[in-house]
C-alpha cells in the first residue's frame, strides 16, 4: 500500500470539507446580517410612518379648533391608534443605540406636540408651533441618524436649501 496516496487523499478530502463547511457558515452569516439590516430598515420606516400618522391626526385636532369633544381623549387615541407605542417597543429591541436614542427624542417631542393641543393649542397659535417645531426638528434628527447607520452618508438642511431642520425658518408664522 502506497501511503502518500492514502495521506494525500486523505488530506484532500479534509481540505474540500473544510472548505465547503467556512464557506457554508460565510453564506449564513452574510444571510444573518441581511436580514438583521432587512429588519431594522423596517422597523426604521415603520416607526417614522406611525409618527407621521400620529402628526398628521394631531394637526387635524388642532385645526378643528375646539372642534373635539374631549381633547384629551382624542390626542390619547391619535398615539394609541397610530400604533407607535408597538413599533417604537420593536425599534428598542432591533434598532442601534444611535438610531433608537434619535427615535426616542422625536417620541417625546411627539408626546409633547400632544399635550399642547390636548391642552386646546390650535394649529395657529404659538402654543402649538413652540412645540411642533421642535418635534420636526426631531424628525430630521431620526432621518439623518437612520441615514447614517443605513447608508453611511450625511444629510443637512442646505441639501434642500433651509437654513435649520426644525422649519421656523419657513413658517408663515414664527418667522411674521
Amino acid at each position: 500500500m502506497d501511503w502518500g496516496t492514502l495521506v494525500a487523499t486523505v488530506s484532500g478530502g479534509f481540505v474540500a470539507i473544510s472548505g465547503t463547511v467556512l464557506a457554508d457558515h460565510l453564506r449564513r452569516r452574510h444571510e444573518s446580517d441581511r436580514s438583521v439590516e432587512a429588519r431594522r430598515r423596517a422597523v426604521y420606516i415603520e416607526f417614522i410612518a406611525a409618527a407621521g400618522a400620529c402628526h398628521t391626526r394631531l394637526r387635524r385636532i388642532a385645526q378643528a379648533s375646539g372642534g373635539e369633544g374631549d381633547l384629551d381623549a382624542s390626542t390619547r387615541a391619535a398615539l394609541g391608534d397610530s400604533g407607535i407605542y408597538e413599533v417604537r417597543e420593536r425599534l428598542f429591541i432591533d434598532a442601534t443605540t444611535d438610531v433608537a436614542g434619535a427615535g426616542q427624542a422625536m417620541f417625546e417631542r411627539l408626546r409633547a406636540l400632544q399635550r399642547a393641543v390636548a391642552a386646546g393649542a390650535s394649529h395657529h397659535s404659538p402654543a402649538f408651533h413652540d412645540a411642533y417645531h421642535p418635534y420636526i426638528a426631531a424628525v430630521w434628527s431620526y432621518r439623518v441618524a437612520v441615514r447614517k447607520e443605513l447608508e453611511g452618508r450625511p444629510f443637512s438642511p442646505a441639501a434642500f436649501g433651509w437654513e435649520e431642520w426644525d422649519g421656523r425658518d419657513r413658517c408663515a408664522l414664527c418667522a411674521g
